[in-house]
This record gives C-alpha cells, structure tokens and sequence, in this order.
C-alpha cells in the first residue's frame, strides 16, 4: 500500500479528515459445502456497466449507491469503467477489466472443476461511496438478497 505523500495536498486532507468507518470483528462465515460444489458471484467497486447499461452517476453527493447486474456470460472487453474517483490510475482496468472484475478467472476455476459454477449474474458497485447510508438501507439488502435469491455460496468481492 501506499503513503498519503502519493496525492495531492487537497487528497491528503480529505484522507485524514475522513470519518472511516470500521467493522471489528470481520464478520467470517465457514462454508458449509466444498468450494468444487459451491456458487460464486463477484461483487466489484469498480464502476463497470454492460454497454446497454446505464453508467453510474458521478453527479449524485455522496455517491452513487446503485449497482448493476453483469451476466456471467459478458463479453468482457466491453465492459465500461464509470469509476468516479480521480484519486487512482484507471488505466489498467480499463485496458484490461479482469483487473477489477475478474470474470475471466472465474470462468477458469469452473472450468477445471475448482468451483461448482460461476453465477448466472454479478454485481457492480461505484467504488467512492462517501456517505454510505442509503447504500446500508436501501441498496446493500436489495443486492445481498439477489444473491440469496440465486443461492450463492461464495462472494468475491474486489473493492476499488
């Protein structure tokens, strides 16, 4: 990781100043299942939307706290990065989506039999949600009952 010294002194100050929030303990949940028989989705907060998807809005105060789904079955090359932060290099992931949602490698661990199968959807977040309230009520438990609904086992999340 980094050091604050990377950003610019405007950066800085909204980094310290930040009311960072902590979960102690991290919640831990064993499986109960082996992983070659499990469901796994991807949860990112990359910003990605399929090309008919409408981008995140990087207009709304505090962050957009929408989601969308992605189909397990999407072309990866066309997805598009809406990440709102200017605070990181979004080249990489833009280049190469895997870097932030990688689909790619979930479609490898189901085919060598690592997993039971990929979900037939995932998620996509806007990472830089800085007041996450309305993400807690009203979007956070709309999206963690999709999964429920499709019977996942196993979320990966890759935060951005």
């Amino acid at each position: 990781m980094g050091d604050l010294s990377e950003f610019s002194f405007k950066y800085r100050l909204f980094l310290k100043t930040y009311p960072w929030r902590r979960i102690d303990p991290v919640p831990w949940t064993p499986l109960e299942k082996p992983l070659r028989e499990c469901n796994v989705a991807l949860v990112c907060s990359a910003g990605f939307v399929a090309p008919e998807q409408k981008p995140f809005d990087d207009s709304i105060r505090g962050g957009d706290t929408s989601f969308r789904d992605i189909p397990s079955d999407v072309d990866v090359p066309t997805l598009v990065e809406s990440h709102r932060s200017k605070m990181f290099n979004h080249t990489g992931m833009r280049e190469d989506p895997n870097l932030a949602f990688p689909i790619d490698r979930l479609r490898e661990l189901q085919g060598s039999g690592r997993i039971g199968q990929m979900n037939h959807r995932h998620l996509s977040f806007m990472g830089s949600i800085t007041a996450p309230g309305r993400l807690k009520k009203r979007t956070a438990p709309e999206a963690v009952q999709r999964l429920v609904d499709d019977k996942v086992n196993i979320v990966i999340l890759v935060p951005v």
